[in-house]
């Protein structure tokens, strides 16, 4: 595994409209590698391929339809000219351009499309930065619906993803929303926990054309609708997610890569002072992994440090 392999999954990631789950373990293999890799250089991969094939639940065909389709190596021959074919492939032996030379199955055009026939021009993923991800934020921005690629509304706060459940079956939700889910990051939740039952529960209700979800916690490649996650700094260690109070106004903009809070410095300095974690004490291995686990956007990785030493 190297550099430029790495940078071929991604792109094959990107290209399949992949899960937002594998830019955690992407982030997690270049740090552990020893790889200097942000979520910048990461968009910058993924947004360098076309993306040519969508799976259920953000489009019809499923992974049944991927493999009778050519799968996997057929994704790799569509965008050939994006890849290094010099690597070599440890799995199957010599480099990735003897592999696809190899490869003459017929590739079904209706599931993997050819280039010039492309779903969208430069990656599945938007990597969000602004005030309120100082660090990034990921969103699958070919599962959202086009009219939600910007969206602005007014905050719903959070503190756990058994909150916004409650509030989703029992309360009336606005369209023009924001739901803001915190304290469910690596250290917080702990553990990162995936938030796909919200996310479904918003699709479900039709309301994924109008409400927006936002967290530092994660989705399941089975999500779609406008869902930010991955908010980094995590809200558990004072990220700006902690400071937000119902009906701030938030600004979501997959095509500028934004995500802000329209609260100003000043007064988010002054709330800094009465921000109150939720009570979750944990004991044992939990509080030992709230202790060693890192940012989501290094991969949330536990247990590893770049300073240790022989």
């Amino acid at each position: 595994m190297n550099e430029a392999n790495l940078s071929n999954a991604i792109k094959h990631l990107s290209a399949s409209g992949g899960s937002t789950n594998a830019i955690i373990h992407s982030m997690a293999l270049a740090k552990v590698m020893g790889l200097k890799m942000t979520l910048q250089d990461f968009d910058a991969i993924q947004s360098s391929v076309p993306v040519v094939a969508k799976f259920k639940p953000s489009a019809s065909h499923n992974i049944n339809d991927f493999h009778q389709a050519g799968g996997v190596p057929a994704v790799l021959s569509t965008i050939r000219k994006y890849l290094d074919t010099d690597v070599r492939l440890a799995a199957v032996g010599g480099t990735m351009g003897e592999y696809l030379d190899a490869f003459s199955a017929d590739i079904d055009r209706k599931v993997i499309r050819p280039l010039d026939e492309a779903l969208s021009p430069a990656g599945c993923f938007s990597l969000l930065t602004g005030n309120l991800a100082p660090l990034g934020a990921v969103v699958k921005k070919t599962g959202v619906e086009p009219q939600m690629f910007r969206h602005v509304g007014p905050a719903v706060v959070f503190n756990s993803e058994e909150e916004v459940r409650d509030f989703l079956l029992n309360k009336k939700v606005e369209p023009g929303s924001v739901l803001v889910i915190r304290y469910e990051g690596p250290k917080g939740g702990p553990g990162m926990r995936e938030l796909s039952i919200p996310a479904a529960m918003l699709v479900g209700m039709g309301l994924h054309t109008s409400v927006a979800m936002i967290t530092d916690g994660r989705f399941s490649g089975a999500t779609r609708g406008p869902c930010v996650g991955h908010i980094a700094p995590e809200a558990w260690v004072g990220g700006p997610l902690a400071l937000v109070n119902d009906g701030d106004i938030i600004e979501i903009d997959l095509n500028q890569n934004i995500l802000n809070l329209q609260v100003s410095p000043e007064e988010l300095e002054k709330r800094k002072a009465t921000v109150q974690k939720p009570v979750r004490k944990l004991s044992g291995m939990l509080a030992a992994y709230r202790a060693g686990v890192g940012g989501a956007e290094e991969g949330a990785v536990w247990l590893y440090r770049d300073d240790w030493q022989e």
